[in-house]
């Protein structure tokens, strides 16, 4: 197996729920800017108390993710392109079917037009 190097960041999840939900919200907000998530290890708990009933719950939850050497780095950058390419297609693709032809768009207008001039 090749080696690896992991980091390791901190974060506080908060939820008026649970502890179990404040982590999950912890874990979620970083999977969208975090890549390859190893392990969460929570490792500390408190919530917030107004009027004597606990009305937020916190989760201090540190998170490993494998960090990226240069060659990994370099790889997933060449195939970002690619992947970001065919995603952009797809959604063009996707609001070509959605949109109305150019000719409607066009009668569209002129009704408003007539009906602005009364």
């Amino acid at each position: 197996m090749a080696e690896s190097v992991y980091k390791v960041v901190e974060l506080i999840g908060t939820s008026t729920v649970s502890w179990e939900k404040a982590a999950s919200a912890a874990v979620k907000m970083a999977s969208q800017s975090l890549r390859d998530l190893r392990v969460a290890e929570v490792s500390e708990l408190d919530m917030h108390i107004v009027d004597g009933k606990a009305v937020a719950y916190r989760a201090k939850v540190k998170l490993s993710f494998k960090y990226l050497s240069v060659e990994e780095k370099a790889e997933a950058a060449a195939a970002a392109p690619k992947a970001a390419r065919s995603g952009r297609a797809k959604k063009i693709a996707e609001a070509d079917e959605e949109a109305p032809p150019a000719a409607t768009k066009k009668a569209a207008r002129k009704s408003k037009r007539r009906a602005a001039k009364g």
